[in-house]
């Protein structure tokens, strides 16, 4: 078997800060949106290296924040229960209202429906229509434990996945309040999940407090690679579709990139900013951003022929 490139990484930006719980890259302009644990939301501009605009959300933890760059906002959810929605031009507050009955663990902005699915430690899912006034539009009940992320599946999109500390994962269909399958995934909790898809093949990712990546198949829901390498519990997960890796992040400091075709380790990555918490990549790019226990990093991702260009 061909051994794979080694990755050329080039650190871009790096923004020291409170704790970063959550990185979201704007699809168009040069900004990275960045939630930290003490209750406020940066927008950095990694092209000038400045801090473009901050707003204090919130005394409490803002564990998720995402761009939805068709309406110019951002979206926030916090350990106050609370939603809240920004003009990110003006940073004026546009709603907010509380959402669960506990923490907001992470946030999914649908990608053509006016839809937020927020994930708690209440042990719920919400939908929430923005059209419809931020109306909540189903709830999904089914997690005995924190439910950590969900992220909508890129081949249906009225299908989405969720990760919990119960050690599940659970596969919905937007308009039912049951899930459709339960996989018992890891021995321990699970923090994040991630679709990825290759040759038309749709595979979901875990990162676990048992230090270990799993690559699922949909299809067959069976576990068809554990990628280990990890000495801590593992925070972030990721697919990047133009590079063809898989990024993986965890508390022991490092940032692992996986070939997704042989599940190889390619590269390791220091932070230098202590634990990582999150991982975010902007579509059509070989940027990656991740949020970190001392600040932001961003890297620029090659390969070894010298071509930094998603499209060489």
């Amino acid at each position: 078997m061909e051994t794979p490139l080694e990755l050329q990484i080039e650190k871009e930006f790096i923004q020291k800060s409170d704790r970063v719980k959550s990185v979201d890259f704007h699809p168009t302009q040069p900004w990275v949106l960045a939630s930290l644990y003490s209750g406020t939301v940066c927008i950095w501009n990694y092209h000038s290296q400045t801090t473009g605009k901050s707003v204090k959300v919130t005394d409490s933890p803002v564990r998720t924040a995402k761009f939805v760059a068709r309406e110019h906002w951002i979206v926030c959810g916090s350990d106050d229960k609370f939603i809240r929605v920004f003009d990110y031009n003006t940073m004026v507050s546009v709603k907010e209202f509380e959402a669960h009955e506990d923490y907001i663990r992470s946030l999914a902005v649908h990608p053509t429906f006016p839809f937020v699915l927020t994930a708690s430690d209440d042990k719920l899912i919400k939908l929430w229509d923005w059209e419809k006034n931020w109306e909540c539009t189903q709830t999904f009940e089914g997690h005995s434990h924190y439910v950590m992320q969900s992220a909508f599946n890129p081949k249906d999109l009225n299908t989405f996945a969720s990760a919990s500390l119960d050690g599940t994962i659970q596969i919905w269909n937007m308009d039912s309040s049951a899930a459709k399958f339960t996989l018992d995934a890891h021995e321990k909790g699970i923090n994040c999940i991630d679709y990825f898809i290759t040759s038309d093949k749709v595979y979901l990712i875990t990162g676990s407090d048992d230090f270990t990546v799993k690559v699922w198949d949909y299809e067959t829901k069976t576990c068809v690679q554990i990628l280990e390498g990890h000495t801590n519990n593992v925070t972030a997960v990721c697919f990047h579709p133009e590079l063809g890796i898989i990024i993986t992040a965890s508390e022991d400091g490092t940032i692992l990139m996986w070939n997704a075709t042989t599940f190889r380790l390619q590269n390791t990555l220091s932070s230098g900013l202590e634990r990582v918490w999150s991982i975010g990549y902007k579509k059509g790019s070989n940027q990656v951003a991740f949020g970190c226990d001392n600040g932001t990093l961003i890297v620029k991702i090659g390969n070894s022929s010298g071509c930094d260009s998603v499209n060489c």
